[in-house]
């Protein structure tokens, strides 16, 4: 038997919303690369790929990772795993923004070809931060929720891609954040619904190796926190090159 919530409703609720603000951004920075050219495109692309794969989708899934408990079972994570599991979203992220902001195909190309790469770059830093947890215990996930997941993250990651120059104004985008945001936490959790955990060693021994789970705490609160404090900023001061059309250009 697992927890999901060991830390009762607040660790869903930080995970969610440091993922809808982590899609804000990325769709705000995404917004400002269609704008820009060379240099300042290509700074603005990578700002919203580390965006929208780092804070909205990795540290999502490590922050409510916080809330996984095992009884009897202490879990540790591998670091070098954890750290692959998190350029896995970003690059694939990035190369996907980087494809649809220089709109050199077609959109009904784009959309689902980058959808597929994206959704399953989303998969693909789940499962490999679950493969990153060491534990006296032996994982499995049950295909039917793997399932589920990978339908949600199709369904975030085409969403993603659209709302990419589609839409202008912030209301929009804070729509667009908030559904992204909340599909990537539902793709999580699906997933995890489908997690099944049977305890091989004695009661309170851990895997030998890996970084216990709330060494993570820190990085995965003040680290995201931080970016996005210093993301909104960075908005706000820096000009939309964009041309004004009869809407007010927005940060």
């Amino acid at each position: 038997m697992v927890e999901h919530f060991a830390q009762g409703v607040w660790t869903p609720l930080v995970a969610c919303a440091v993922s809808v603000l982590g899609a804000f951004l990325g769709l705000r920075y995404a917004s400002r690369a269609l704008s820009s050219s060379g240099r300042t495109r290509a700074a603005w692309t990578a700002l919203g790929g580390l965006s929208l794969g780092g804070a909205a989708v990795w540290s999502m899934h490590f922050i409510a990772m916080l809330g996984f408990r095992v009884p009897g079972t202490p879990i540790r994570y591998d670091p070098l795993l954890t750290a692959a599991s998190a350029a896995v979203p970003v690059v694939v992220m990035t190369g996907a923004l980087a494809v649809v902001v220089a709109r050199r195909w077609r959109r009904l190309v784009v959309l689902p070809v980058g959808g597929v790469l994206v959704a399953t770059a989303m998969l693909t830093m789940h499962y490999m931060g679950m493969a990153s947890m060491r534990m006296d215990a032996a994982m499995a996930h049950e295909p039917l929720f793997v399932a589920g997941a990978a339908v949600v993250a199709l369904g975030a990651s085409g969403g993603a891609l659209w709302f990419v120059g589609k839409r202008w104004t912030l209301s929009a985008t804070l729509l667009g954040a908030g559904l992204l945001g909340c599909a990537v936490s539902a793709m999580h959790y699906i997933a995890m619904a489908g997690v099944r955990v049977e305890a091989a060693g004695a009661p309170g021994h851990a895997a030998s190796g890996g970084v216990p789970a709330l060494a993570f705490l820190t990085p995965m609160v003040i680290g995201p926190g931080a970016f996005l404090v210093l993301g909104t900023l960075l908005l706000l001061v820096l000009p939309d090159e964009r041309p004004v059309t009869g809407e007010a250009a927005v940060p």
